[in-house]
């Protein structure tokens, strides 16, 4: 499992928390800190970032803080989000990345087939992606367009 941190100037920005380090102690005196999840799911540390520094908390439905865009997927308890200053797609269990990025198609929801599933993703292969931050696996950082479409089968 991977989390990530994104500073966003006036806000830092954790994607799915997992055990935040000591450091942002000293770097929460200057910023707000906002947590945002991939996934209702995906709590991991939530509890310890709102107790430690006061963070506030975006779930997969709400709008996201500072320059992150949500973009919907194929599910409502789940979202991508772009940073698009960075060319970046962060993904929780939409993807994952073990060998190769694919869609993590063995966890859909009630309901949704694999089809359906990847039609709903398709116009993420539209972005400029530099970087596809996946949760479960490594992130994607070279040739990231390209493996998000081959994934996507776009």
């Amino acid at each position: 499992m991977r989390s990530y941190l994104y500073d966003a100037g006036r806000c830092l920005i954790l994607f799915d928390p997992i055990a935040p380090p000591s450091l942002l102690d000293t770097m929460v005196e200057a910023q707000e800190i906002a947590v945002v999840l991939t996934a209702a799911w995906h709590r991991r540390s939530t509890d310890e970032c709102v107790e430690r520094f006061g963070a506030r908390v975006h779930g997969a439905a709400d709008d996201p803080p500072a320059d992150v865009e949500r973009l919907r997927v194929h599910d409502e308890d789940q979202a991508a989000y772009w940073l698009p200053r960075h060319g970046a797609l962060v993904v929780g269990d939409t993807f994952l990345a073990e060998d190769e990025l694919r869609v993590a198609s063995e966890w859909l929801p009630d309901g949704v087939t694999s089809e359906q599933m990847r039609d709903a993703l398709r116009p993420l292969a539209d972005l400029p992606v530099q970087l596809v931050l996946v949760t479960h696996g490594d992130p994607v950082v070279e040739d990231a367009r390209e493996r998000l479409r081959d994934a996507l089968g776009a």
